[in-house]
Order: structure tokens, then sequence, then C-alpha cells
């Protein structure tokens, strides 16, 4: 089962429904949450697979924290991509995004690395909240640190996060050809993003607000500083081939390898996004590759930039037209505790996309 089909196996959406777990009991893909709730996986889609739902069995609670941490992944996407041809679209089909993870592209690399790291942050955040049974926050960090501060506090648990989620969603890929290295090796990327953007923090202890000592932690850094990490990867993504170094005294995973496409490029680092394969035409719809295109898109007449309607609509021209909007506006607090607004109604001119 591959990564994005499983975001639409177990996202929820907005209305908090779930698309692809149901509460009925039915067939051997019986699970059960921290609450004791039975959640059955839906028969008409792509199941998990034996190790993925015997993990959720092992770790009570988590399967609540896997969902999260796709549908934050899913809209992390979204944002960072929102002014691109390619805008990360979605769907509520078998996959969710679309026949675009099937290539080998950039596209693809970022959704790898995004979904993988979504589930590695939400689940490492529910360890140091008590949400999983099977894990805790991070206490290794205990003692002195530095001349006036000292471990101590709830770090938030990166390995148990890297961990499971390795297991997890590793074990859906299959083979040992280029797409198969090119998918782990992404997987990896965005659970080391994650780790390497973890921070220390602190508290301060003392009489009347000093800060004569400090106990320190280490927090997760926000999903979005994740994102924009695997946003610039993207930008900079590495075009790699299939290398196998010919020698049966190597060990599986030495001899087949990624090598760079150009040999005068170095390898690439294990954060590093990879592709193998140019990216589809977005401009324009495509059953074939599954590319809506960008009619209709809105743009920015004003800009030179990828969200300008030059480059948007690809040379095919937009069409402008204006629409009132009404919002609420100049609110007040009044003591207490009531909030008064004003109506406000404005006229926006927006371009469309031929």
């Amino acid at each position: 089962l591959a990564l994005s089909s499983l975001s639409n196996t177990l996202a929820v959406n907005n209305s908090g429904r779930w698309w692809g777990i149901i509460n009925v009991a039915s067939s051997t893909n019986l699970l059960t949450d921290s609450k004791n709730v039975q959640l059955v996986l839906d028969p008409s889609l792509q199941l998990l697979s034996r190790k993925q739902r015997k993990l959720i069995r092992q770790n009570p609670g988590i399967l609540h924290s896997v969902s999260s941490g796709l549908q934050t992944a899913i809209k992390e996407c979204k944002w960072q991509f929102r002014n691109r041809r390619w805008n990360c679209p979605t769907s509520q089909g078998p996959n969710i995004f679309g026949k675009i993870v099937n290539r080998g592209c950039r596209e693809t690399a970022f959704i790898f690395a995004i979904t993988s790291a979504g589930v590695t942050h939400s689940v490492a955040r529910s360890c140091s909240e008590g949400s999983i049974e099977s894990c805790t926050c991070d206490y290794r960090r205990r003692g002195p640190g530095g001349p006036d501060w000292h471990w101590g506090g709830c770090s938030d648990n990166i390995d148990f996060g890297r961990l499971f989620g390795r297991e997890f969603v590793d074990s859906s890929e299959k083979g040992r050809d280029l797409r198969f290295l090119m998918n782990l090796h992404n997987n990896e990327a965005g659970r080391m993003t994650v780790f390497s953007e973890m921070r220390q923090e602190c508290k301060c202890h003392g009489m009347s607000g000093s800060c004569t000592v400090r106990t320190c932690w280490m927090r997760l850094p926000t999903f979005r500083a994740v994102g924009d990490v695997l946003k610039d990867r993207f930008d900079g993504a590495s075009r790699v081939i299939y290398g196998n170094k010919g020698s049966n005294r190597a060990s599986r995973v030495e001899l087949h390898h990624l090598e760079p496409e150009n040999p005068a490029h170095k390898p690439p680092s294990p954060q590093d996004l990879v592709y193998f394969e140019k990216s589809p035409n977005f401009c324009t719809y495509s059953g074939k590759t599954g590319t809506a295109g960008t009619a209709g898109r809105f743009c920015n007449s004003s800009s030179p930039g990828l969200d300008g309607c030059e480059l948007l609509c690809c040379g095919r021209g937009y069409r402008t037209r204006t629409q009132r909007v009404t919002e609420r506006c100049n609110c007040t607090f009044h003591w207490c505790c009531h909030v008064s607004c004003l109506n406000c109604t404005n006229t926006q001119v927006l371009h469309e996309c031929l």
C-alpha cells in the first residue's frame, strides 16, 4: 500500500468523518483504537498491509496520530505549492494524490517526503502528549547540560517517531528497482528533516523572575518549518540513476544504490530529495498523467513570479472579473464579553487563467 493511498485510507475530512475507516465490525481488518472503539478498514479501498495493521494493534492510540499527520502533510503540501502550476491537487478517489505518485518526478519526491515527515512529526508529538500507550516523552536527556542550565522537562520523542515511521511507511514499498530506491530515500529525507529541525526549548527558574538556572528539553519544529525546508530541497532536488556496484561481496544495500545522473555532480545526501524523470506538463489537462492543467486558476496580474498570470496561465492569457465580497470589519470588544462588528463590502478584481 503506497503512502499516498494510505492517506486516503486513514484521512479525516473537514466534517470529521472517516473516509476509509468505518465504525462497523465486518471482515478481518478489525482494529481497536485507544478508546476500544472498533474500527474496520473499508474493503473497497486498498488496505493496510499485515505489518501495518500489526503495528497499529501494538501501539494503541497511534491510528489517530498517523491520520492527523497525513492530513497535516496534505495541507502543508497545498500551502507550499499554492502558487505553482502543480498545486498539490487531491481527490477522494482510491489514490488521493492521483497518478503523479506513480511517476518518478520532483513532485512525487515531495509527496513521499512530506507525508513521511507528517507521520513522524505527529507520532513524536503524540508520544509526549500521552496519546499513545506504547511511548512517552523522551526522558534520556536528564541531568547536567551547561553552566546555567540542565536537561529536564518532556522532550518530544523523535526517535520513536522516526522508528515507527520507518517501519510503518517503508513497509509498503516493494521491489529493488529505481522507483523503490527513490521512494525509500525520500521517505527517509522527510523523517530526517523533522529530526534535524528539532530545537532546544528552555524555562527559566529563579527568584523574582530571574533566570539563574534553566530547565531545557528538545521540541519538535513547527510543521511549517519542515515544509519550508522540504520545499527548498524540492527546488534543489537531485536527478539520479540506478547504480549497481556489480560485486557479489557487497551487501544488498550497497549493491543497489542511487547515483547522480550527471557524474560531475556529488551524490545526493540523505536529506536531499531525489527524482529520476522529468515532470509532466502541468499547463494543460492530461488523463494519461493525471494533470488537471491551470485553466480556471486565479493568478496575480502584477507578479513576475510563478503566481503571475503569464507563467501560471502558460501564455494562454486570462480573463478579468470583479466580485463584491462582504466581510466583518471594525470589530470592537465590549467588557464583558461581547464583540460587535460592522459589515464591510469591498470589490475584488480577480484574474482567471484561460
